[in-house]
């Protein structure tokens, strides 16, 4: 019966029908079955109701592993073989800030102070390594309550250093063993913070500090700014105070202000100007800040003018500041006598002298500076404006020609054409990124790329970096969202420089080379964001795995990274960030194009 049927079949189809046939009609019944399952499955669909969030929620997660699993086909595709993770750094590396190491610039030959400062030039690329965090290093407190409570573990200082830190500190307390409590009356050699607040506002003529906004104070640059008391008070009155002070190798200032969520960044006066252009801030604050203003003839003072904006105040708070008699609005002393002739030649006028502070006004009139009579410091050739990423201090008076020369009484709104459409841009982009990132960044507790969360009820990021911020767009978004975090605005050097703009508007800015590590210390930022950064620094030549190992140095643990760039370059990024350990994602956010969106979070690493 068996060979009777074979061999009819046979007859139909010949002796032996070849394998290819025999494989193409296999090909053919599966595809058939496909098709019918897809036709049952679709009119099944139409009479069951299945709830949409979880079709989309599985949609999206597919389409997310659908591209990362396209992506690393591509990176074997282009011949890129899978790198080891990179270990971790020595124990002695846990606050590495680079360029700043005292004993090469020594060897240099550098001496007066120069060692102290800033060398890039000195720096080589060593062993590649991620720098751990201390061994009782905690994810910080959310705002506001991280800002008066921190974990003294994740600071490099000691109890001691602290009680003996004298009158700026004598307020503070010591809660726990590992807890480090800042009072809302801290710091200063007066009733408190918020008295000497209202002090600086009445020697300027306003009835109360809330009036400092009014009076046109929005930027203040604090130097020196101790534990940040002064500019944590300052912030609650919706200004931007921007703390600078020296590199310290223990007990720094500056990473004191950053673990607090204040603004603050390593930049000293030494022999080099500030990462700022000219006319940047609408005060510049110096209590017991340790400089001594009228050395070199002057030059750390008229620093000093360039950055401040006209109509500006310098506020000095020092006991040498007090004069030797016992009045204390005499104006007079053997003490000031050289800051007094060097501000009266540079055309500040001394508004007020009460007990230790002393407040100049920089003049509003340009024409002062052609008035002056012999003697006076001489004005700046136009070039010296345009030029003011660590360039030498220079001995002349910068600005002067600028079309930003507007008293800060007077302020007006000029703005670039391109200016409200990037604006727009950015209010759209953080729309978007808030409705895919805020299950993943705002949250309670940070999950892994992928995973589910209900909203949250709270902001848990505070630190933020634009790293190629452009007009501030984001920043403005971020303001407009009423999400209560600050952003560091970062202008790349070999970009349009766009900082003046940024710094009008009353947000924190600076001036970068994203090819040499960024002024900061370790783990001190929550989030980090790039648009166009990567392809950017890639035409340019810079190193891009020097640039990610930056990035994790100042990222906090638990931190997140959002780039965005075309395709090439994210593609990149994501095989070197497997490297350093990220967790990472990639989304296509503007459908039909190349460009992508790499959504990083940096694990906590405690070995």
């Amino acid at each position: 019966m068996r060979s009777s049927w074979i061999n009819k079949l046979s007859v139909i189809l010949g002796p032996r029908p070849p394998v290819s046939w025999l494989l193409l009609c296999l090909i053919s019944v599966l595809a058939l079955i496909a098709v019918l399952g897809s036709s049952s499955s679709n009119s099944f669909e139409s009479v069951t109701s299945i709830p949409v969030p979880d079709i989309y929620t599985n949609y999206r997660r597919l389409k997310e592993q659908a591209a990362i699993d396209y992506l690393e086909l591509r990176t074997l595709s282009l011949g890129v073989s899978r790198q080891r993770e990179l270990g971790l750094c020595g124990k002695e590396l846990e606050n590495y800030v680079p360029c700043y190491n005292v004993s090469a610039n020594l060897l240099a030959g550098f001496k007066d102070g120069e060692e102290f400062d800033r060398h890039c030039e000195l720096s080589r690329d060593g062993q590649r390594c991620l720098v751990r965090p201390p061994k009782d290093y905690k994810i910080p407190l959310r705002w506001p309550a991280g800002r008066d409570v921190i974990w003294s573990g994740n600071v490099k200082i000691t109890k001691d250093q602290f009680l003996s830190s004298g009158s700026m500190t004598k307020r503070l307390m010591l809660l726990e063993e590992n807890q480090i409590a800042f009072h809302s009356e801290d710091g200063l050699n007066f009733d408190g913070v918020k008295e000497y607040s209202r002090q600086i506002a009445e020697m300027i003529g306003l009835g109360s500090d809330s009036e400092f906004l009014q009076a046109g104070v929005r930027t203040v640059l604090d130097i020196g700014c101790g534990f940040g008391s002064f500019a944590a008070h300052l912030v609650s009155l919706k200004l931007m105070a921007v703390c600078i002070a020296e590199y310290e190798a223990t007990g720094s200032q500056v990473q004191l202000a950053l673990e607090r969520g204040l603004p603050a960044m390593i930049g000293n006066f030494i022999s080099r100007q500030l990462p700022y252009p000219s006319l940047s801030f609408d005060m510049v604050h110096c209590a017991q800040c340790g400089i001594i203003w009228d050395k070199r003839d002057g030059m750390f003072l008229i620093e000093v003018d360039r950055v401040l904006k006209p109509g500006g105040y310098f506020v000095l708070t020092s006991p040498t500041s007090k004069p030797r008699g016992s009045s204390s609005s005499t104006k007079k002393g053997s003490v000031l006598t050289p800051i007094e002739e060097l501000t009266q030649r540079i055309c500040w006028s001394l508004l007020a002298q009460q007990d230790e502070t002393l407040i100049w006004q920089k003049t509003m009139d340009v024409h002062c500076y052609t008035s002056r009579k012999q003697g006076a410091v001489p004005l700046c050739k136009e070039e010296h404006d345009t030029q003011s990423y660590y360039q030498p201090l220079i001995p002349c008076i910068s600005g002067t020609t600028s079309k930003r020369w507007i008293p800060i009484q007077n302020r007006s709104s000029v703005h670039p054409d391109d200016y409200f459409e990037d604006s727009e841009f950015w209010r759209s982009s953080l729309r978007n990124y808030w409705s895919l990132l805020t299950p993943l960044i705002f949250s309670d507790h940070p999950k892994r790329p992928g995973d589910e969360d209900p909203l949250p009820p709270f902001n848990m990021i505070r630190n933020v970096m634009d790293m190629n911020a452009r007009y501030g767009g984001l920043n403005a978004a971020f303001l407009e969202a009423k999400r209560s975090v600050w952003v560091m605005n970062v202008v790349p050097t070999r970009t349009q420089n766009t900082l003046p703009l940024i710094l009008y508007q009353g947000f924190a800015g600076v001036l970068h080379d994203w090819c040499e590590p960024f002024p900061t210390y370790p783990r001190t930022y929550d989030m980090l964001h790039a648009n166009g950064l990567l392809s950017h620094l890639t035409s340019e030549g810079c190193n891009i795995m020097n640039l990610l190992l930056e990035m994790d140095r100042i990222l906090r643990p638990e931190g997140w990274v959002v780039l965005s760039d075309n395709m090439v370059a994210i593609e990149k990024a994501r095989a070197l960030a497997t490297q350093i350990r990220w967790e990472a994602r990639v989304i296509d956010l503007q459908k039909g194009t190349d460009q992508r969106l790499l959504v990083c979070q940096k694990p906590f690493l405690k070995k």
